[in-house]
């Protein structure tokens, strides 16, 4: 029996609402987007499991490559993403129905806040659990036992629900039900997926 659900955040229960990957790509010189790009998502990856600050490490980018863009301009893009109503009706419905419903995902802290403090998502949840918290980040296996430590109950009682394979197969590494969704799949297809394993 399932007693708890761990959902991630981007491509289950939000998505992006502009085309974030052109916006970037115009921040860097001509033809250099590619580069600019891989070079802030590495730039992210130590505060993603809370290490360093994320805005200082955007601005360091920005100033490698002379991007004449402000930092709050070069930081929207991270603050383009919406929920989906009808998962989050679904997360609800969840746990009217006593199945305990928590937020799994990697993020670093200024999207955390985002996320938990201005968008209210720690009220869809019984918890949340950002990598930035926890010092730890999907697929790491270590992530997992930390959550599973925090719920105390056994792995075999938890589904895990992640649109990245790796993650599944981190989280299917220490016991949990794992399976990949992405939204773009449709609701309905989610909701399959949890009929599957006894949730309705």
């Amino acid at each position: 029996m399932i007693s708890a659900v761990l959902f991630d955040a981007d491509g289950v229960i939000q998505r992006p609402t502009v085309d974030w990957w052109s916006r970037l790509t115009s921040l860097a010189p001509a033809g250099d987007g590619e580069a600019f790009i891989a070079d802030l998502m590495a730039a992210e990856k130590p505060s993603l499991v809370g290490k360093g600050d994320f805005r200082e490490a955007v601005a360091e980018v920005l100033q490698r490559w002379n991007s004449p863009v402000s930092l709050e301009e070069a930081l929207e893009p991270w603050t383009w993403f919406a929920a989906e109503p009808a998962v989050v009706e679904l997360i609800a419905r969840l746990r009217a129905d006593g199945i305990g419903c928590h937020l799994a995902t990697n993020q670093q802290a200024y999207r955390r806040a985002i996320m938990q403090d201005e968008r209210g998502y720690g009220k869809w949840f019984d918890q949340t659990f950002y990598s930035c918290d926890l010092g730890l980040a999907k697929p790491d296996p270590a992530y997992f036992r930390a959550i599973l430590g925090s719920l105390q109950v056994p792995a075999s009682s938890v589904l895990f629900i992640d649109d990245n394979e790796s993650n599944v197969a981190g989280a299917s590494s220490v016991g949990l039900h794992a399976e990949v969704y992405d939204l773009s799949s449709g609701v309905d297809a989610l909701v399959d997926l949890l009929r599957r394993y006894g949730l309705t």
